[in-house]
């Protein structure tokens, strides 16, 4: 489970961005700049995140845990009320406050990198080491896909 405290020294150093929409835009942002598709971190009701560069950490406050089922993976995700990791470039580690189910459990899922040469898939890796594989089109944002999905009605005249 996440922490729900972040020290003053994580945080040093750190762009801090306060509000539902304008966290929302910002962890947008800051997947797209560490090459993560948008909708491998759905957080709905973020009160605050922060991304100290330097370091690459970054947090993210919800008002309260949250569950998403992911369609294109078969998977339920649920994100404490904090969730925190380091980023780079195509990889987050040291993840905290993001778990995945598996059959009966809840798994700690610790890293997530795209390491293929193509970038076709993400992998994620849990606190015992184990990991999996998904295509990254499994995460494109659901708000997208809608966008996408109308695209293509008005293009085909539906």
């Amino acid at each position: 489970m996440g922490s729900l405290v972040i020290s003053n020294e994580d945080r040093e150093g750190a762009e801090i961005i306060y509000g539902a929409e304008e966290c929302y835009s910002h962890s947008v942002k800051m997947l797209e700049a560490v090459g993560f598709p948008k909708g491998v971190l759905p957080l709905r009701n973020l009160e605050e995140c922060g991304w100290v560069q330097a370091t690459g950490f970054v947090w993210m406050k919800q008002k309260e845990p949250y569950e998403h089922f992911f369609t294109g993976t078969n998977t339920r995700v649920r994100y404490d009320r904090v969730v925190t990791a380091y980023v780079e470039m195509k990889k987050m580690k040291k993840m905290t406050g993001v778990r995945s189910k598996q059959v009966l459990l809840w798994v700690p899922i610790t890293e997530m990198s795209i390491t293929d040469a193509d970038a076709a898939k993400i992998y994620f890796k849990s606190a015992v080491g184990i990991g999996r594989s998904f295509p990254i089109s499994a995460f494109v944002d659901e708000a997208e896909g809608q966008e996408e999905k109308k695209k293509l009605e008005v293009e085909v005249g539906a």
